[in-house]
């Protein structure tokens, strides 16, 4: 394989997201902490670095426009249809699996 340009990683690297933010969003029965659990990042921390993104580039972007463009839908919206209370054991796991600055 030739090297890849930098538009061609970009574009790339772009459709990858765009289909992992699609399975996310068509996987709503994976709630956010089990995600945490098992691969220590979660739909909220896919919004905070698309907005940090943004801000890298100079475009300006709340919490909550950023997680409606990975939600979907704004985030009340989905918690209220999808977001399930977390078990004793979800809860256990994630305190035992956070990381500690």
């Amino acid at each position: 394989m030739e090297k890849l340009s930098e538009e061609q990683k970009r574009d790339l690297e772009a459709a990858a997201f765009r289909r992992l933010a699609a399975h996310l969003g068509a996987r709503t029965d994976v709630q956010n902490i089990d995600l945490m659990n098992l691969a220590g990042f979660c739909r909220n921390c896919l919004a905070n670095w698309y907005r940090e993104a943004a801000e890298q580039d100079n475009i300006p972007m709340t919490k909550d426009e950023a997680r409606e463009i990975i939600y979907g839908m704004p985030y009340d919206e989905w918690k209220a249809r999808h977001q399930s209370e977390a078990s004793d054991g979800q809860k256990a796991a994630f305190e035992a699996a956070r990381p500690r600055d």
